[in-house]
């Protein structure tokens, strides 16, 4: 009897030893974070898709490094301890691009004897965008193994906007008017109608975008398993409220009347605002990927 309660005791004693062994590799690498430590997380589906072509005969794909959401957000963590981390979420965007283009001078009517070239003129198109989108939460981790469940809460802002503005070579005048005058077609600015009850063509001094601002709360609860030290495949679900405003985009246009009178007009989009209490896999800036990789150092 007592022989075979040593040989339990040695059997549990060895299963303990095995299973602490479990969370660090043969180098004696630790699996799981620790105090101090940062995360940063990707889009696992293009590694998942890279490992699993090898294993059918579509062949493996180079896996691309992808970001989490669709809005570009780097998503990262801070580790208070073990247990315990701090979200961030940050992006933070300022664009801006000058395009022009020369193009023939409306004024000058007599053409150029060779080999003088055309006098030009120059029409120019700038273009400018802003997208911020920050969000910060708390973490809480659950697990002995490299199994981990974890939950908490994210509190997140976003706001962006656009503008383009276009200045012209050519300018309108009371007998030239959109139609007939030569203007550098950029994509959208040129070609358009004046309301319906006008219907004289104008082209597009300034677009200004509806400024967009979201805010949100969630709690989420997802799991992760650490298939090497410090990397982890995971996945998470949240469930919160969120608000935007989206505010009025607007068009601002010249054209030529049939009395020749040039007109400046000023035409605004629609406004709209919104509420949202459902679950999600995105939440503005957590995760819209079926699958989540993470790596700690």
């Amino acid at each position: 009897m007592k022989k075979s309660m040593l040989l339990i005791a040695a059997f549990a004693f060895s299963a303990s030893v095995a299973f602490a062994q479990d969370l660090t590799s043969k180098k004696g690498e630790a699996y799981l974070p620790a105090a101090g430590d940062w995360s940063i997380g990707i889009d696992a589906t293009p590694v998942l898709n890279y490992v699993g072509g090898f294993l059918s005969s579509a062949g493996g794909v180079a896996p691309t490094w992808n970001y989490l959401n669709g809005n570009q957000a780097i998503i990262g963590k801070m580790y208070k301890d073990e247990s315990h981390a701090t979200r961030a979420i940050l992006r933070i965007g300022i664009n801006s691009m000058t395009q022009k283009e020369m193009i023939k001078d409306a004024t000058v009517i007599t053409s150029p004897t060779y080999p003088n070239l055309p006098a030009m003129v120059e029409d120019q198109m700038k273009s400018s965008s802003t997208y911020v989108g920050l969000g910060l939460g708390k973490e809480w981790r659950r697990g002995k193994t490299r199994l981990q469940g974890f939950y908490g809460v994210d509190a997140m802002i976003m706001m962006n906007s656009a503008k383009s503005t276009y200045t012209y070579g050519n300018k309108l005048s009371s007998l030239v008017g959109v139609d007939t005058l030569t203007t550098t077609n950029f994509g959208s600015n040129i070609g358009l109608t004046i309301e319906d009850s006008y219907g004289y063509a104008a082209r597009i001094t300034e677009m200004k975008s509806g400024n967009t601002i979201g805010i949100g709360v969630r709690g989420f609860v997802g799991c992760e398993y650490f298939i090497l030290p410090k990397i982890s495949i995971g996945a998470e679900f949240g469930w919160g409220f969120g608000f935007g405003i989206f505010g009025a985009s607007s068009a601002t246009m010249e054209s030529v009347g049939t009395t020749g009178t040039i007109g400046v007009q000023t035409v605004e989009g629609s406004k709209a605002s919104g509420l949202m209490l459902d679950t999600d896999t995105n939440g503005s800036g957590s995760s819209n990927a079926s699958l989540r990789m993470n790596f700690h150092f």
